[in-house]
């Protein structure tokens, strides 16, 4: 009898993040955190691909430009309208242009992006639910620029892992506990109300960051309401290599919904001429806190949709999801 040739199938590739650090003392809901990823080997998250998701997305006003102009100390804002009128398909023609930039807003209302963000969740749950049980409204975030450009200086309500996918960037984070950075009342007017108004860049905050420069396959894990910012600059950029790529995979926790139910109350007591502790001081009061800011978030957002004039500013008046 010949000899028999058996051909194997490959075995899928397997898509992971990782920190350098192994063990328990490598990773914290806590503290920001480097990784490193394969996700930007995936299929999905390919240019070609991102580009057909910016296609699907548009019709929803979930591609978003950023006005000229902005700097890391402007206030974050993204328009669904290029600021030169462009169609989305004139976009992506032109993307190599300098200054080029969408961010494609909630990738998950996608189904295979939805699979796939909640893939490069799964990759840490280990991790994130030992401190943070209940992961909840994974939601994703894609950034597609060509330098130079910039993402202001800002927070946001959920925890992050960022990941960049292609060309590269510098991050700055800050702890989500220097209130030097982000005072009490900013952090408490975004959770309750989505307001950056008193959320603003000082260039002596640079010093205190930590600063990351960021290629394919580096990222950054950082906790709910760190201050952050990025840059790409063009000294990289070459002929077809011109484009930067980023991710926030976002989520929140049952702790991300018990802070903000902290949040919900102590600014209630701020607008009462109290000096509210910031959350993390006492867990009795925290607790108790918490157990009446869910019934005044939840009444908030009913009040709010009952109510038509408050409908017309129903995105600046409205608890946002997961903040209660």
């Amino acid at each position: 009898m010949g000899d028999v040739c058996i051909t194997a199938e490959p075995l899928p590739a397997i898509y992971r993040i990782w920190t350098e650090t192994a063990g328990p003392a490598g990773f914290s809901t806590q503290r920001i955190t480097p990784l490193r990823h394969n996700f930007h080997q995936h299929p999905l998250f390919q240019i070609p691909e991102l580009v057909k998701l910016g296609k699907e997305l548009a019709p929803f006003n979930q591609c978003r430009f950023m006005r000229p102009g902005v700097t890391q100390a402007s206030v974050i804002a993204h328009d669904s309208r290029h600021p030169e009128g462009r169609s989305i398909d004139e976009f992506f023609e032109r993307l190599e242009e300098p200054g080029s930039s969408v961010a494609l807003y909630n990738v998950e209302v996608i189904p295979r992006y939805q699979a796939l963000l909640k893939s490069v969740v799964e990759t840490m749950r280990g991790g994130v639910e030992r401190e943070q049980p209940d992961i909840f409204m994974v939601n994703g975030f894609v950034f597609i620029s060509s330098p130079p450009s910039v993402t202001p200086f800002h927070i946001d309500r959920e925890n992050n892992f960022w990941l960049q996918l292609h060309g590269r960037k510098i991050m700055n984070v800050w702890d989500h506990r220097d209130r030097s950075v982000v005072p009490a009342e900013a952090v408490e007017d975004f959770i309750v109300t989505h307001s950056l108004r008193k959320v603003r860049f000082q260039e002596e905050f640079r010093a205190r960051s930590h600063e990351f420069h960021v290629r394919p396959g580096d990222g950054v894990y950082f906790p709910s309401t760190s201050p952050h910012m990025t840059r790409s600059d063009p000294d990289w950029t070459s002929p077809g290599d011109r484009i930067s790529v980023s991710i926030g995979v976002t989520f929140y926790t049952s702790v991300t919904r018990e802070l903000a139910r902290v949040h919900q109350v102590n600014r209630i007591m701020r607008r009462c001429g109290w000096s509210p502790a910031y959350p993390g001081g006492s867990p009795a009061v925290d607790a108790f806190k918490a157990s009446i800011g869910g019934p005044v978030g939840a009444t908030r957002s009913k009040l709010v949709a009952m109510t038509s004039s408050a409908r017309r500013f129903k995105i600046a008046t409205t608890p946002p999801p997961g903040s209660y």
